[in-house]
């Protein structure tokens, strides 16, 4: 690698907090949750009615923040190949390309666009047409007739709205982005992974700035129902919560019982120093070290050996010690195991280094949210005040972190950590610039 070093230059989110960095940073110091009862998925049939939706973005236009006239025409055209994660994703990028303020200051050949997202659904609603023009006398399905009766009456474009490397090709498309361009789909921990690798390429000299993100969702038609079949959920009426859906996502609690529905994207510019001091821009952070690890022997998750090996990493690459952690963004998903074996790995490695978790204020957004954590914590670092666990009203002696339960100082550089249910965990660190 040569020594270039990798700064963040703009920042862009759409959360269940609001969909600037103002909006988020106003809700974390305040200790305002965005998770409530669902609008969007009927939740009759389901275990839970409560989660973090993204209640400001409706899909419009207008949620993409202040574009010129010819780029808006372009993406009014583009929304009818978006679902509402592409669209989540599209968005904040636009809004951290905005706050970039790259302009004409920039060679397209030398710009590129790196994607994370979850596995994306087609919704329901794309088939019903083709499946009510199949049933027969006595309403039921007749698959026979499918390929005649059922396909023409799918819409042709259907699948390129739920294709995961969509939203690289949108925002590259729309933005004129001819620099390496790279999508991954790796769940929770995409985030992370596509910063790394952003990192490496710049650095490297393959590209002098990569617009970079991560979209996901858990509140989705189908999807939920995935979600309710196969992961813990948090139960609203257990003890601590009582009812009360902003006090149901609750990391590191001792009356924590599961994650909670959440959806969003997030994006950030990164950029060779170099040329965006050259260019005057603003500069949130520096990039400076990651990790990746799977660990599943035998297809049973260690999360704990995971998270070990992504904080390793995270150290090595960047040359620091565990000392000079200001503090940690954990997964922090909620759920009794994945918390424990998380804390575990963090107190062995990090010791009383302070740890905080934005998912207790909107939910798990899939692989929209370690980098809307990641965000969360550059904004900490910007304003020197440390956000805290929102729920954490009882601790458990199985979690032995040094949880944040009041504002404190975030220290000069962060670690944030990601893990899928697959066992893959991500880091990043990232430094204060100065």
């Amino acid at each position: 690698m040569s020594s270039r070093r990798v700064v963040i230059t703009g920042l862009g989110l759409i959360s269940p907090l609001g969909n600037s960095p103002e909006s988020l940073w106003n809700a974390l110091s305040s200790g305002v949750s965005g998770v409530d009862v669902l609008q969007r998925v009927p939740a009759d049939h389901l275990t839970t009615d409560i989660g973090g939706e993204c209640r400001e973005f409706s899909g419009d236009i207008a949620d993409f923040g202040e574009v010129e006239k010819k780029l808006k025409r372009n993406i009014k055209k583009s929304l009818r190949l978006m679902c509402r994660e592409i669209q989540l994703g599209v968005a904040a990028a636009q809004f951290a390309i905005a706050d970039a303020s790259l302009g004409d200051h920039h060679d397209p050949s030398r710009v590129g666009t790196l994607f994370g997202s979850d596995y994306i659904i087609t919704e329901p609603a794309e088939f019903a047409s083709g499946v009510a023009n199949c049933l027969n006398d006595d309403h039921e399905f007749d698959f026979s007739t499918w390929a005649e009766n059922g396909l023409t009456k799918v819409e042709p474009t259907w699948l390129l709205k739920y294709l995961p490397n969509m939203p690289a090709s949108h925002i590259a498309i729309l933005n004129d982005l001819q620099g390496p361009s790279n999508s991954l789909t790796v769940r929770e921990a995409s985030a992370n992974l596509a910063v790394a690798e952003a990192m490496t390429i710049i650095q490297r000299g393959s590209a002098d700035a990569m617009i970079v993100g991560s979209t996901g969702s858990r509140i989705h038609p189908l999807r939920t129902v995935h979600v309710v079949l196969q992961e813990a959920l948090a139960d609203r009426n257990a003890p601590g919560i009582d009812g009360d859906a902003t006090k149901a996502c609750r990391p590191f609690d001792s009356h924590r019982c599961g994650m909670v529905l959440g959806e969003g994207a997030g994006s950030i510019m990164l950029e060779n120093l170099d040329s965006a001091q050259q260019r005057g821009a603003t500069i949130w952070g520096e990039v400076v070290g990651y990790g990746s690890s799977l660990v599943a022997p035998g297809g049973v998750p260690d999360y704990e050996t995971a998270f070990e090996n992504v904080i390793h990493g995270a150290l090595e690459t960047a040359k620091v010690t565990a000392d000079e952690i200001g503090h940690v963004h954990a997964h922090g998903l909620s759920s009794i195991a994945v918390d424990q074996q998380e804390a575990t790995a963090i107190r062995k490695l990090l010791g009383e280094t302070p740890v905080t978790a934005a998912k207790s204020y909107m939910g798990n957004l899939g692989a929209g949210g370690g980098m809307v954590e990641l965000i969360a914590s550059v904004l900490a670092m910007k304003n020197d005040q440390l956000f805290p666990i929102l729920n954490y009203d009882s601790p458990d002696e199985a979690c032995p972190i040094n949880a944040v339960a009041a504002s404190t100082n975030p220290g000069d550089q962060f670690l944030n950590l990601s893990c899928t249910p697959q066992g893959q965990a991500s880091s990043v660190i990232v430094r204060k610039f100065e």
